[in-house]
């Protein structure tokens, strides 16, 4: 069997600003042309095009650069195991863009975009083969933490009554610029004002002692502890607990859906409906800076030389690291904001592996046949395990598995009675993985799916393996295989994502906006990020009088100095 590598496709790194631009940029224009528009989206991530769709809705000239060859970022397909054998790159399965109010108005069905859905959503394998199934009948679900002990069947109900109350105005707060004044007015009234302080401790309280105020037994504490690991929240993390809880929540409501024919059809509605609004994508055009002039932001200089200037605002759907620190430059920032950059927290490093197989996954347990999604490898205790390893920079013994069964989910992806699937790990970061320590680790992967699923390996006719730099090579913002683009611990969350400040896509530079999962509300394809950038500018487009510069220059006095 051989290793497979995702192809790499954008060539170079970003480089800083240059002292011209530092005194304003214009004149690195003597001598070209110089492209004029509205806006300027730096990334054709879902993001970016979610804010390039927004600003183009109101009539905005709009023009998205992306390095890549192909947009969409990390929402993109290919075939990399086997011929007939669709693989999402990276991400895969979509309860909060299926949920998202964000998307929900991008009206995207129009564009093509169908949802699919695997007869379960999810499936955790305990280590001695027993299953907890998440359904999207909430009697299922009830049904399958119910035989681990008899009381959480009604408990898991109950969570489910109170989601739906919590739901709307919940996704609306979640989704929407920070403070969300009228979502958290609505989230309040939904709240017996008895029990308003005990759901705001809810939130900060970690997987596990989530699970022990709610439920009795193991099966509905590892659903729980198990989806707080598609973050890089351990079990016993602050505020991993609402996190689990969330995905939970929304599984049991709507499933995590797959977009029909592959994660690259929701790149392809976003693109075509850019387009129609008359939008504009230019691929293979990496940006390597943003050109600053009297602390506004003029436009962008692609890797060319080639410079676009931007009438009214630049996105930035990069990783905030490198939007400030390589595309703009710290003497464009004020010391204490650079200071605050310092201590940035990435989320884990990634290891993914995808497979052509033969037949489906013969799993022990049939129950996790039927699941679109897979939790292999612990339960709550060993997930603390395998947290402690990753803080420790120890690569686990016993690895944590996320894995999707994609033909489950939607058959397009392979031909009939085969089967496309993958699956993700954790590991820490920093780490330097050869060609063959990535391989003994791809194998070491598939000894743990083995395992549960006798017969697995030998079912195996096609594999790709992915390491850190792989997926950074495929994706320049997983950065160092960092998929949520900055931690969810709590101390990068709302007003300190992605430093301490207001918790809005608005930076230190005027007209320059992160759209990125590096701001609130932070990882996974809802496109709330690129949606808030793209209001900030809009409002800031609407409102120039001298009042607002003043109010903003007060404000980043007081948080920067």
């Amino acid at each position: 069997m051989s290793l497979g590598r995702l192809e790499q496709v954008v060539p170079g790194t970003p480089v800083g600003m240059t002292a011209d631009h530092a005194r304003g940029g214009a004149s690195a224009a003597v001598g070209r042309d110089v492209e004029v528009v509205d806006a300027v989206v730096i990334g054709a991530g879902p993001n970016g095009l979610v804010a390039a769709n927004l600003l183009a809705d109101e009539g905005w000239d709009v023009l998205v650069l992306e390095a890549a060859a192909e947009p969409g970022g990390a929402v993109r397909t290919a075939e990399i195991t086997a011929p007939g054998f669709r693989s999402d790159l990276c991400s895969a399965f979509y309860p909060l863009g299926v949920s998202s109010p964000v998307l929900a108005e991008l009206g995207l069905e129009r564009f093509g975009l169908r949802w699919r859905h695997a007869p379960e959503v999810l499936a955790h394998v305990l280590p001695d083969d027993r299953c907890v199934v998440l359904s999207r009948d909430v009697d299922r679900t009830a049904e399958s933490v119910a035989a681990f002990h008899p009381a959480d069947g009604d408990a898991w109900r109950a969570e489910f009554a109170r989601w739906q109350r919590l739901r709307d105005p919940l996704l609306e707060a979640i989704t929407r610029p920070f403070p969300p004044v009228r979502a958290a007015g609505r989230l309040v009234r939904s709240v017996d004002a008895g029990d308003l302080l005990r759901t705001a401790r809810s939130l900060v309280l970690s997987a596990r002692r989530f699970g022990v105020e709610r439920f009795a037994g193991r099966g509905a504490r590892d659903l729980i502890a198990g989806n707080a690991m598609h973050t890089d929240l351990g079990p016993d993390h602050a505020a991993g607990g609402v996190f689990g809880w969330l995905l939970s929540m929304l599984g049991q409501d709507v499933g995590f859906p797959v977009p029909e024919g592959g994660a690259g059809s929701l790149t392809d509605a976003l693109v075509g409906r850019l387009t129609v609004q008359g939008g504009r994508i230019a691929c293979g055009r990496p940006v390597t800076d943003v050109l600053v002039a009297g602390g506004r932001a003029m436009g962008v200089r692609d890797a060319e030389g080639g410079l676009v200037r931007a009438r009214r605002a630049v996105l930035a759907d990069v990783p905030a690291p490198t939007l400030y620190r390589d595309l703009v430059g710290v003497e464009h920032l004020p010391g204490r904001f650079t200071r605050d950059l310092d201590r940035f927290a990435w989320d884990d490093a990634t290891i993914k592996v995808d497979w052509a197989l033969s037949g489906e996954v013969p799993w022990t347990s049939p129950a996790a046949g039927s699941a679109g999604t897979v939790h292999v490898g612990a339960d709550i205790n060993g997930l603390a395990d395998i947290s402690t390893d990753l803080a420790c920079g120890r690569i686990p013994d016993q690895p944590f598995l996320l894995m999707g069964q994609m033909t489950t989910a939607d058959p397009s992806r392979s031909p009939a009675g085969t089967e496309s699937v993958w699956a993700y790990t954790h590991v820490p970061r920093g780490l330097r993985w050869s060609a063959d320590r990535l391989r003994r680790r791809a194998d070491r992967i598939e000894q743990v799916v083995e395992r549960h699923a006798p017969g697995f390996r030998d079912r195996v006719v096609g594999r790709s393996v992915a390491g850190p730099r792989e997926l950074q090579e495929h994706n320049p913002s997983l950065v160092d295989g960092a998929i949520n683009a900055g931690t969810a611990g709590i101390h990068q969350q709302l007003v300190f994502r992605p430093v301490p400040g207001l918790g809005r896509a608005d930076t230190p530079v005027d007209r320059l906006y992160l759209a990125s999962a590096s701001a609130h509300p932070g990882g996974a394809v809802h496109g709330a990020p690129g949606a808030n950038a793209a209001r900030a500018a809009l409002a800031r487009a609407g409102w120039t009088g001298p009042a607002y510069h003043a109010a903003v220059d007060a404000l980043h006095r007081v948080l920067y100095g």
